[in-house]
């Protein structure tokens, strides 16, 4: 049976081409239906405010880090969206007391344009972001090392993937996109191999980092969330962090406020993960063989799934 063509965009597969009882199941969900979605493996929290989200988030770093070696390296690899809980972290360790000097960091994704990765001096460079709200609000003496910093490079990413076998990732954290993607992890195009069905959740999850070309609902959503609404402003290529690193993590931990998507996206993953329904039209759905993962959300940015005339 064929497919149904993207609502979105026709020329790339999307969780507009789900079977769409899928779509009425998750829909329907209420916030307490939503809590009990949490199965061995995968655990739902809500958080009643935002203060205890994102210091739960920004916890996750510190703990990380505070487990760090010289025999035995860990680290976080770490999103810009939410970005919330970086000025926490750095407010921690500071006042802590906290050396960094073992510990590691990813970031999971930089922008790709023009045939390199974006220089930090772009308005939207993900590691300036980093640099900005985490690391130089960090007291010298108390700062990871340069060397122990790590981002997905087009001619690096050998190293990059690499790394994940030499240091342990104890926490992979991220948001969730309107494309239902982790990093930028995006459904791909509706072209090819794949003109008439997605990948296989196999062949989707071998995917290492990589140069990818983002959906056109990703290029909206960070133009709405970063740029003022100025998409042309927005890169159409990204470097990422795959599924093959990401499923070297220990645990997945994916926090959700509101800001980067809807009460219908955020109900959609999680009924697919809980009920382990994979399909890489929704690239998150993929997650449910992961072995540790949480879902984080603010609870009162779930609401309900209904129409409302503004």
């Amino acid at each position: 049976m064929s497919r149904t063509i993207s609502r979105l965009a026709e020329g790339w597969w999307d969780y507009t081409t789900l079977d769409e009882q899928i779509h009425r199941d998750a829909a329907r969900l209420r916030v307490k239906d939503i809590e009990q979605l949490s199965r061995p493996g995968f655990r739902v929290v809500l958080h009643d405010t935002l203060e205890s989200f994102y210091l739960a988030e920004a916890l996750e770093y510190v703990r990380a880090w505070k487990q760090s070696t010289p025999s035995n390296p860990t680290g976080i690899c770490g999103p810009i969206g939410p970005t919330e809980q970086l000025p926490l972290v750095a407010q921690l360790v500071n006042d802590l007391e906290i050396s960094l000097k073992h510990a590691h960091f990813w970031g999971m994704d930089e922008w790709y344009e023009n045939g390199k990765s974006v220089a930090r001096s772009h308005p939207l460079s993900f590691a300036r972001a980093n640099d900005e709200l985490l690391f130089s609000r960090i007291k010298p003496h108390l700062r990871i090392p340069n060397e122990h910093i790590y981002y997905p490079s087009a001619d690096q990413s050998d190293r990059y993937s690499e790394s994940f076998d030499e240091i342990r990732c104890l926490v992979m954290q991220g948001g969730q996109g309107d494309a239902k993607h982790w990093a930028f992890n995006d459904p791909l195009k509706r072209e090819g191999i794949y003109k008439d069905a997605p990948p296989t959740p196999e062949e989707y999850r071998a995917l290492p980092t990589r140069i990818v070309d983002l959906h056109p609902i990703t290029l909206m959503q960070n133009a709405r969330t970063s740029g003022g609404g100025y998409v042309v402003g927005v890169p159409m290529q990204a470097l990422t962090v795959g599924p093959k690193e990401t499923w070297k993590a220990e645990k997945v931990s994916i926090w959700q406020a509101g800001n980067h998507d809807n009460p219908f996206g955020m109900r959609l993953t999680a009924f697919m993960i809980s009920k382990g329904i994979e399909d890489t039209s929704v690239p998150m759905s993929l997650l449910a063989s992961h072995p540790d993962v949480e879902f984080h959300y603010y609870r009162h940015a779930l609401k309900d799934v209904v129409t409302e005339m503004h």
